[in-house]
């Protein structure tokens, strides 16, 4: 049961990083891409039907943490408060930009509003990816199971770590640059026109960083962690993670020089889950790795929930995510298809 939950909870992060990854690309290339104001409205309605649904695989993965590994979620949000609330407000930044820039008809409040959403985007992508490294790296956990760790120390990744190091810093980096990457597909897929080209272009010269950045990421893992590559040396058919993450980049390039924008978009969304698929298999049993030696690590055994817990979260969750399941599908079938140049809703 509990290594049935430990896999819930990472399809359930990776279906926000795919999901919500390519409404925070938009906001991460949206200054750049769209130059008039009929373009930054056409991309804002690109995602405005789906933004806001897509955070909740956000929430619904942190509710299922609560419940499944209660002793992870208390550690983990004691530790990483501060993160958290950047984290909070950076949403808050963003959700409030994109709802009043809709209620502004005054060029300077729009342009004001374009920025914050911008920023925010940007910032929530270098934070998730840093958070990531984080929990792929570990904490000096305590006796007690807690922890806390400053904004940064020396930038090592030694036993008295902080939020940024030289690890992090380079997660938040890709981060940035992939969903960056991911957006600009998206935009490339849903929009026409000017808006459309240098949404490609866009993609195009941030296919060579991500690629970098990928290929520097994976061995840069094994030094900030050494026993990441255990499971797959012990299990050898774990290595199709990577090559699949590699192969997906390499797809995406392909179809994207070819104009083929929804395979590329498609080969995008499986290069993120591949890296969501690739860290959680590094760490399997783990949940949150002990640096430090004060502390065990936090593993499925010590974090589960009892029997009754799971056995209910089980029939609640399953109730719950095929309802997700229908909303996105309906959602998506409607809003599929090119975005309208004129259109009532997000950007007016």
């Amino acid at each position: 049961m509990g290594t049935l939950w430990f896999w819930i909870v990472a399809a359930m992060l990776a279906a926000y990083v795919v999901l919500d990854g390519f409404d925070l690309g938009v906001g991460i290339v949206y200054l750049f891409v769209a130059k008039s104001e009929d373009e930054r409205q056409q991309a804002l309605r690109a995602i405005g039907p789906v933004w806001d649904g897509n955070e909740v695989w956000l929430l619904a993965a942190g509710g299922t943490l609560f419940f499944a590994f209660p002793l992870l979620y208390a550690s983990s949000f004691s530790g990483f408060y501060l993160p958290l609330m950047i984290v909070l407000w950076l949403l808050i930044l963003r959700g409030i930009s994109v709802e009043l820039r809709g209620h502004s008809h005054e060029p300077l409040w729009r342009t004001f509003f374009d920025g914050v959403f911008a920023f925010s985007s940007a910032m929530l992508a270098i934070f998730f990816g840093a958070a990531l490294a984080n929990v792929v790296r570990g904490v000096p956990l305590g006796a007690d199971n807690y922890f806390f760790l400053p904004l940064w120390t020396d930038w090592l990744t030694g036993p008295k770590p902080g939020i940024l190091d030289w690890y992090t810093v380079t997660g938040g980096v890709l981060a940035l640059l992939a969903l960056g990457l991911h957006g600009a597909l998206y935009l490339a897929l849903k929009t026409e026109n000017g808006l459309e080209r240098r949404a490609r272009a866009c993609a195009r010269r941030l296919w060579p960083a991500v690629l970098v950045v990928t290929l520097i990421s994976l061995p840069a893992t094994v030094i900030a962690r050494p026993n990441s590559l255990d499971n797959y040396r012990t299990h050898p058919i774990a290595f199709l993670v990577p090559v699949l993450v590699v192969a997906s980049l390499i797809a995406s390039f392909i179809f994207v020089r070819h104009r083929s924008t929804l395979p590329g978009f498609l080969a995008s969304c499986v290069y993120l889950a591949a890296m969501m698929v690739g860290a959680a298999a590094g760490l399997f049993p783990v949940l949150l790795p002990s640096i430090g030696g004060a502390g065990p690590d936090l593993t499925i055994a010590n974090c589960l929930a009892g029997p009754h817990t799971l056995r209910v979260g089980i029939v609640w969750w399953t109730f719950g995510t095929m309802l997700a399941i229908m909303y996105f599908c309906i959602t998506y079938w409607l809003f599929r298809g090119k975005v309208a140049k004129q259109a009532e809703g997000y950007g007016h």
